[in-house]
């Protein structure tokens, strides 16, 4: 009499330890002994940068001197991780960075130093957003969460301290548009087409697309065309909230750019096209890094209003995860055992 064997649930061989699923370049550098000392040397001079430019939002008597050297070294930095965290050509890109960034502090003109300030907040937007990798729990994306906001805001110090003359506003979306334009770039260079996104996943990006528009379109509609009505009663709410908590949300980064980062990471720990809901982070981190290109902005307000973005952005963010990473049904989350992708280490090129 023979028996039928019972089919069981599929698992996958989680013996098999997981691997990158895109191929790497050779490292820039044989040895690793020296790889690591170039690593933390720039790390040494991205806390030098950093310190110096914040100087130019914290009142320590510093000499003025520093402030726009110490810019201009923290976008060398930026150029730096960015291009090597992208795989790009270290000749090509440090040089036009160096010539711009030491041009506009020897000639100090309105038009170098407005560029060298634009392009030190989209490669620090960008780098704080391609520096992040997976997160399969919350207090990983957490940590990513935190590690794009402190990229972040030494991007915003670095702006504050070109102390270049432009107009806030268009300054503002013309950084937004360029960095979500390199970042769509960098992300379709890895690989992460839309092919492989599915019905579901191609919804959410499809939705945070029309998010962005619409709340950019939005407001520069009711800044430029609003009614007095309209636009009294947006500018009694801020005065109100300024009033009373000292600083305003904002709404770019609490329901796109900060939501974006937590989704996106976790979903990478799944498919590397979690990158597609990924790249929507920079909008947040665009946002925040031109927050102080304004000399007449209040770096405590400024800094409130970012402390509050942050948390309401990540209440949002973490909501967003559970329903996007929720299994439709028991058994389906039965069914197969996912095993976590991997990235290249964080200080690694990504291709």
């Amino acid at each position: 009499m023979t028996q039928t064997v019972r089919g069981g649930r599929r698992r996958l061989d989680a013996s098999v330890p997981p691997e990158y699923d895109l191929p790497t370049r050779e490292p820039r550098i044989e040895s690793p002994k020296t790889a690591r000392r170039i690593m933390w040397a720039v790390f040494g001079l991205w806390v030098i940068g950093f310190a110096g430019a914040l100087t130019s939002i914290v009142d320590v008597n510093a000499p003025e001197s520093i402030l726009r050297p110490s810019a201009a070294l923290l976008t060398m930095v930026f150029a730096v991780a960015l291009t090597h965290r992208g795989g790009g050509h270290m000749r090509l890109w440090l040089p036009i960075t160096a010539v711009l960034v030491v041009a506009a502090v020897v000639l100090e003109t309105n038009l170098l130093l407005a560029s060298a300030a634009a392009v030190s907040a989209v490669l620090s937007a960008v780098w704080a957003v391609m520096a992040t990798r997976p997160a399969d729990s919350v207090p990983e994306a957490l940590r990513e969460f935190g590690l794009m906001l402190v990229i972040a805001l030494s991007g915003t110090a670095a702006v504050a301290a070109w102390n270049a003359p432009v107009n806030y506003q268009r300054f503002n979306l013309l950084v937004i548009a360029i960095s979500l334009v390199l970042a769509i770039s960098l992300v379709w260079n890895l690989g992460a087409g839309l092919h492989g996104l599915g019905r579901q996943n191609l919804a959410i990006l499809a939705g945070i697309a029309a998010v962005v528009l619409l709340v950019l379109a939005y407001s520069s509609f009711v800044r430029s065309h609003g009614s007095d009505i309209l636009v009294d009663t947006f500018s009694d709410t801020v005065t109100w909230m300024r009033t009373n908590f000292e600083g305003v949300p904002r709404p770019v980064e609490v329901f796109i750019g900060f939501p974006a980062l937590i989704v996106g990471v976790s979903m990478r720990s799944k498919r590397r096209e979690g990158w597609w809901v990924t790249v929507f982070a920079v909008t947040g981190t665009a946002v925040l890094s031109t927050s102080l290109v304004t000399p007449g902005a209040f770096p405590t307000y400024i800094a409130l209003s970012t402390l509050y973005s942050a948390v309401l952005g990540l209440a949002v963010g973490l909501v967003a995860r559970h329903y996007v990473l929720r299994q439709r049904s028991a058994r389906a989350a039965r069914a197969i055992e996912e095993i976590v992708r991997v990235e290249p280490p964080r200080f690694a090129a990504l291709k």
